[in-house]
């Protein structure tokens, strides 16, 4: 270790750091003014540096690679103004929640546009011309010369924000928004072109960020979740809506990653620290850190309650005798399905995982929907129950039973555990702490080489040969599954789930009332782990292997498009969802190499056409059908 080489880091980080706050500047507009959690950000970033590639590639020569290169990031700002116009101005009154499945849609679909225009291959740009092509000398070491630009652009963007926020009419009214856009609407200002000009500058400044990474860095199609997940933490920790916020938040967080692989390994006696590691994890931690001790991020300001809650829901109703007797004639014609199928059959493998994905979803459901507790990071008590009976099945010590049994309580131990620092936060601080405190647990996954295998994860996690032979495998997962989803049913029509009703939609009201609300979040929130642990462990036996991707954000954000897609305010919700999304994924990806794009259309007309989920809608046609005929006998 010297001093140079720890200067050189430093420098990395802050050329790391403008990168981060160019993409994290333009989410916090998006979200200070249009309220919107944009998850296809990533993916703006991501489209600014394959058109960036293709742009230099084909105008470089005619134009010069600067104006070819800067080219990129104005498309992608049109690009994003026709996104705010045709589709996300017309959810803008919808919940938080749908409002993400339809960015989540968009991710998908940009992602296959990419695959579709510039292959599966990581595309490496040209180096910029002239002395930014070569390095400069920094006490001895050689540093790129244009990573020093790249150090410039970010206070350079900084700056000018600040000056077109704060030192001109459009700047005055985007701030007005972001203070009272009720206010605004009533001085007679065109809201919806203010949010599109505000949607297409946001854009255009992650296109620039993706553009700006051409000579740096090639154009790959992972970058999409990787570059959302650092931008959710650099403005969560930043403050929501605060551009001074990002800039440090961007500088502490990319300065630490720095200063980890400068350290390398440290031996303290017989302790051995690999620090740079801790890059997978030190801005989750970070993030986790700052929300626990200032939910609203360094700069922030606290906000009033969640917004966008959507319409008022009807209370949730016990199932009438007709609908019971429907789902146990639905569950008896599942369990003889492998008679009439046979054991074997392509449809009984399909049915095991959307009995797996019902309880998964069921459980997420129970705090997401009545609970008004939205996790992003709920698939960690799925993969840690996966682990727990990887590990339990491997020692050989108990039965499966006991195994399973043991599974989900370990899963309810993590809920019970997060939950203690989760149940104290709302909103959008309380998703941005479930996800940082998924990806610790991810991160631990992946680097645990001795317990949980690393990246290679786990195998041989095989039923016992008992339950191998024929069906019997798939009656108990949908035995267990059944049992999960009516227990959790029981629950949300039990005092506990209309306290946790309570507790969602007045919190202030339900603790005067002397209801322990945090209490009662808690217990939803430990349980809804337990189920989700089940679920994973039921996962791991039907696939035989475990791997970190089982704890990764992908998979509670998948769980969130099951529930959203049934309809959050029903019962049956997540059942339906979970079936629907299973067979869609699974027919649409047999049918065709751009599935994603094709299920995240479906996606977007549900949300467009079915605000309300499938569940949602069908019960709506049913009142209107039994309105009809009561209108009609009175006639």
């Amino acid at each position: 270790m010297d001093i140079s080489s720890l200067l050189v880091q430093m420098l990395n980080g802050l050329a790391s750091a403008s990168t981060l706050f160019l993409v994290a500047a333009g989410l916090s507009l998006i979200f200070g003014v249009l309220r919107i959690v944009n998850f296809a950000h990533g993916s703006l970033y991501m489209l600014g540096l394959y058109l960036a590639y293709a742009s230099v590639e084909q105008l470089a020569p005619a134009l010069g690679f600067w104006p070819a290169l800067l080219l990129a990031p104005l498309i992608v700002g049109l690009l994003g103004g026709l996104m705010e116009w045709l589709l996300l101005r017309r959810i803008y009154h919808a919940s938080e929640l749908l409002q993400l499945l339809a960015t989540f849609a968009l991710v998908l679909i940009i992602k296959d546009a990419a695959l579709a225009l510039w292959g599966p291959q990581e595309l490496f740009g040209p180096r910029a011309p002239g002395a930014l092509a070569g390095a400069v000398d920094v006490l001895g070491r050689r540093f790129p010369a244009y990573d020093l630009l790249l150090i410039a652009a970010g206070p350079l963007v900084l700056a000018l924000l600040h000056l077109l926020l704060n030192h001109t009419r459009w700047g005055t009214l985007v701030r007005a928004a972001t203070q009272d856009r009720q206010m605004l609407a009533a001085l007679g200002v065109n809201q919806a072109w203010l949010f599109t000009s505000v949607f297409a500058l946001g854009s255009l400044l992650a296109g620039l960020a993706g553009a700006l990474q051409l000579p740096r860095e090639p154009a790959s199609l992972e970058l999409d979740m990787l570059t959302i997940g650092a931008a959710f933490v650099v403005v969560v920790v930043g403050g929501m809506g605060s551009l001074p916020g990002a800039f440090i938040a961007a500088l502490l967080i990319a300065q630490l990653k720095a200063l980890c692989i400068w350290l390398g390994l440290v031996t303290l006696g017989p302790l051995a620290l690999d620090f740079p590691k801790l890059t997978l994890v030190v801005d989750f931690v970070v993030m986790a850190a700052v929300l626990i001790w200032r939910p609203w991020g360094l700069l922030g300001r606290a906000q009033d309650g969640a917004r966008n809650l959507g319409l008022p829901e009807p209370p949730l109703q016990r199932a009438g005798r007709g609908a019971q007797a429907g789902w146990l004639a639905l569950l008896a014609a599942l369990a003889l399905l492998p008679l009439l199928a046979g054991s074997d059959s392509y449809a009984v493998v399909l049915l095991t995982d959307i009995a797996i994905a019902a309880l998964f979803a069921a459980s997420l459901h129970c705090i997401a929907g009545p609970g008004g507790m939205h996790s992003f990071g709920h698939a960690a008590y799925f993969g840690v129950g996966a682990y727990a009976l990887a590990l339990l099945l491997r020692a050989d010590a108990l039965p499966l039973p006991a195994s399973l049994a043991l599974a989900g309580l370990a899963g309810a131990g993590f809920a019970l555990l997060y939950g203690a620092l989760c149940v104290r936060l709302s909103g959008v601080s309380l998703t941005m702490l479930t996800l940082a405190l998924a990806q610790i647990t991810w991160a631990v996954a992946w680097q645990w080489d001795g317990v949980t295998g690393g990246s290679n994860g786990l195998t041989g996690v095989w039923p016992p040969a008992w339950l191998a032979s024929g069906a019997r495998f798939y009656w108990l997962t949908l035995a267990l599954a059944a049992a999960g989803i009516y227990l959790l049913r029981r629950l949300l029509l039990a005092p506990l789930g209309w306290a946790l009703r309570a507790a969602r939609d007045s919190a202030a009201r339900a603790q005067a009332m002397g209801l322990d609300v945090r209490g009662v979040r808690w217990a939803g929130f430990t349980l809804a782990g337990l189920f989700a642990a089940l679920a994973g462990a039921l996962f791991a036996l039907s696939k035989g292997s475990v791997a970190p991707d089982l704890l990764s954000v992908n998979r509670s954000v998948d769980g969130l498009v099951m529930v959203l897609l049934g309809g959050i305010t029903q019962l049956a919700g997540p059942l339906v969802g979970a079936a629907a999304f299973t067979w869609l994924h699974d027919s649409i990806a047999r049918a065709t190499e751009y599935w994603r794009a094709l299920l995240g259309a479906v996606m977007l007309l549900l949300v467009l056409l079915f605000p309300q989920g499938i569940s949602g809608f069908a019960r709506d046609w049913r009142w209107g059908a039994a309105i009809k005929n009561r209108a009609k006998g009175a006639l």
